[in-house]
């Protein structure tokens, strides 16, 4: 399994291809992630993971493009970023965005009712959303993850009480074949 680190830092997952602008990184190869294409071949990877990347990028819709490019037809993108209700989504100065659990519906087959920036489909895997501890240990994450309907109504309405920490977002590329027309 060929597997793709973007931003990968000192942590690189091990096994994978490590990629970050950062030379003081485990990076095995070095470029700027705002800038496209990345130096790799269209659908090389099996898994392209970015781990607390997606915020720092000048353009998510295009760093997903470039993602889905990179994956083969049903590779499997996982994204982790901090939930825009957390302090550290705004504690580090080069977070440029702040996004929810529904920030990737963009990517998906229904596009969120705005489809046409972008052609590139994503089929989500799983969201999950780590809640702060006392929300946890109380049960409220579980609850959060297992029910969308529940998470949607904490997104509108509970968040800034019950506040956000992290969320991963596994998602399968669509192929060509699969994707809603423009």
């Amino acid at each position: 399994m060929r597997i793709l680190d973007v931003g990968c830092g000192r942590n690189k997952f091990p096994g994978s291809i490590g990629v970050d602008r950062n030379a003081a990184g485990n990076a095995d190869v070095l470029c700027d992630l705002d800038h496209f294409p990345f130096p790799f071949g269209d659908g090389k990877f099996d898994q392209v993971r970015a781990i607390h990347v997606i915020e720092h990028v000048a353009d998510v819709i295009k760093t997903m493009e470039e993602f889905h490019r990179l994956l083969k037809p049903g590779g499997r993108a996982i994204v982790v970023t901090p939930h825009y209700t957390d302090f550290s989504s705004f504690c580090d100065p080069t977070h440029r965005w702040h996004l929810n659990s529904f920030s990737f519906r963009y990517f998906g087959a229904d596009n969120a009712g705005f489809g046409y920036y972008s052609a590139v489909r994503f089929r989500e895997i799983s969201i999950r959303v780590k809640l702060l501890a006392l929300w946890r240990w109380l049960g409220f994450e579980l609850l959060v993850n297992a029910f969308p309907r529940l998470r949607r109504f904490w997104e509108h309405y509970l968040c800034y009480v019950v506040r956000g920490k992290v969320m991963s977002r596994r998602a399968h590329r669509m192929s060509s074949a699969n994707r809603t027309a423009r």
